[in-house]
């Protein structure tokens, strides 16, 4: 399944039918049972997908069925649609996978100061993995997948061990 992050035509980001709406070549020429568009930053969010973890039917149409448990996340911004969609994931009861070079983020500044991109990034992963993903590369996932062996789970007691010495 491929989810597409769909903004009105008017948007500086993602507006439908712009380049930066459009799938990456990698992505679009790749099997997918189906396209999912999405207008919040979860791809849960309005779309139908929270049904698939209930295995109520398909939850959004053909192609797909009920009782999925695991979902891995990669895409486009780590700390906004991404993290967004893992939390809301882990929330639903789903197991999540984090592939964190299958993510990627821009510097940001605001009035609450400023991060690099590999700040920001970093950042996601580690409170990823402190409780709500595990995280992993491409590969070590592709490895996984390929010999049915879960990823090692998320331990927020494990992740906050520095805080009780």
């Amino acid at each position: 399944m491929v989810v597409r992050h769909t903004a009105p035509a008017s948007s500086p980001l993602f507006a439908e039918g712009s380049p930066g709406w459009a799938l990456r070549e990698e992505v679009a020429r790749r099997p997918h049972a189906q396209l999912v568009d999405k207008t919040k930053a979860s791809a849960f969010h309005g779309t139908g997908l929270a049904e698939l973890r209930a295995g109520i039917g398909d939850g959004i149409g053909d192609g797909i069925d009920g009782g999925i448990d695991t979902v891995a996340i990669a895409g486009y911004m780590t700390q906004n649609c991404d993290e967004s969609t893992a939390r809301d994931a882990f929330h639903l009861g789903f197991a999540v996978e984090f592939p964190s070079d299958a993510t990627g983020t821009v510097p940001l500044a605001n009035s609450a100061g400023a991060l690099s991109a590999r700040q920001v990034h970093e950042h996601v992963l580690v409170v990823m993995q402190s409780n709500f993903a595990a995280v992993t590369t491409t590969d070590e996932w592709i490895d996984a997948v390929a010999a049915g062996v879960p990823l090692p789970r998320p331990s927020i007691w494990e992740s906050t061990a520095p805080a009780r010495s």
